[in-house]
């Protein structure tokens, strides 16, 4: 049953998601202007926005309102367990892609000064040590003779 509680709750979360869909507006074309810049292909620039729109407008409004600077650590879970579950073209290449749009949006993000280097290198540690695990989850999810997947 609803109560106001939760109604006045659910209104705040679709407050602070619609607020902040326009903040990651803004971050998006800024970071798409910063990779043309670097000099990448327009399919490879729109590539690497579709990536970061995913993890910034889908995953990290999932569940909760959460800001793109504020989650650099929450790649683990979205690419070891979101994006291999709830996207039907997770694949070795797109889960690899992924990583790099991150490493991407997030080296974007402190040039900006919105993350910090810790956080950064953390990022880059996370990937660089969990995508042997990360590749190893999606072939057993897309394994039908594998019961538990998420071992």
């Amino acid at each position: 049953m609803l109560t106001v509680e939760k109604m006045d709750n659910y209104d705040k979360y679709k407050e602070d998601c619609s607020r902040i869909r326009e903040s990651n507006k803004t971050l998006l074309t800024e970071f798409a202007a910063r990779l043309e810049s670097s000099g990448l292909s327009d399919k490879t620039i729109n590539k690497h926005v579709f990536n970061i729109d995913i993890y910034i407008n889908k995953y990290l409004l999932y569940e909760e309102a959460r800001e793109a600077q504020d989650c650099a650590c929450a790649v683990d879970t979205f690419l070891g367990y979101w994006f291999i579950k709830k996207t039907m073209w997770a694949s070795r290449a797109s889960l690899q892609g992924n990583a790099v749009s991150l490493k991407k949006f997030y080296a974007f993000l402190h040039e900006k000064g919105l993350v910090s280097a810790e956080d950064l290198a953390g990022l880059h540690q996370t990937i660089r040590q969990s995508m042997p695990k990360w590749l190893k989850t999606l072939d057993r999810y897309d394994n039908l003779a594998v019961r538990d997947v998420w071992r």
